[in-house]
């Protein structure tokens, strides 16, 4: 239950930050949907800590995916540059993250 809090968490999030690009747009009303989705994220973060996940590996996991999401669905949906560049920093977000989860394995 613990990983499906975070997950909810991510996908809540970026589906939030993609609704923010919109309302920078010119869609208004979606600015309630921006509000309303980061308060459901942090509200399913919590839920994830509250299981027994430690912050820094909730929060490192939950910022890098999003991260990684948010890129990808904006090069997808809003064409939006991705370079290979970027493409490097991503897979060096997600090292780190998994170096933090490997480590807090023990």
């Amino acid at each position: 239950m613990t990983w499906a809090f975070l997950a909810a968490a991510i996908a809540i999030e970026v589906a939030a930050t993609l609704c923010l690009r919109l309302a920078a747009l010119g869609r208004r009303r979606l600015y309630l949907v921006v509000i309303l989705g980061y308060a459901a994220a942090f509200v399913c973060l919590s839920g994830a800590l509250a299981r027994g996940m430690a912050i820094g590996v909730a929060y490192g996991i939950w910022t890098a995916v999003g991260i990684c999401l948010t890129a990808v669905l904006s090069r997808l949906l809003f064409r939006e540059p991705l370079t290979r560049l970027m493409l490097v920093g991503i897979g060096l977000i997600v090292g780190g993250v998994l170096l933090i989860e490997a480590g807090s394995a023990h």
